[in-house]
């Protein structure tokens, strides 16, 4: 009889331990997951966003761009979150859009587009 008991207890002993480990090898892998979306994923968009966001604070008249719908011209003016985008002249005139800075996608090298 005391064989008994004293098995009993160790086999619960045995299960509470199995149960802790059991519990790490299910929490481990979702970390690591968790770790390689971190830095492949979440981390270089966030990078990405701020240097975009630093390029569309720095624009200023003058400066030749291309939107992310592909339309290219130079900036006449430049507002708090609009820009003045020349993209063609008719008869001398200038035509002008207003577009939201936030769309502009690349900034070209002066000279680049001939208007």
């Amino acid at each position: 009889m005391f064989f008994v008991s004293d098995a009993m207890a160790a086999g619960e002993a045995a299960a509470q331990v199995g149960g802790m480990e059991g519990f790490l090898m299910q929490v481990v892998p979702l970390v690591v997951i968790f770790a390689v979306f971190w830095f492949f994923l979440i981390r270089p968009q966030q990078k990405r966003q701020k240097e975009h966001m630093q390029m569309c604070e720095g624009l200023t008249r003058g400066d030749e761009v291309t939107t992310l719908g592909g339309i290219s011209g130079r900036i006449e003016s430049v507002d708090e979150q609009t820009i003045g985008l020349q993209v063609a002249s008719v008869d001398g005139k200038p035509v002008v859009i207003r577009m939201q800075r936030t769309s502009v996608s690349v900034v070209l090298p002066k000279g680049t587009l001939k208007i």
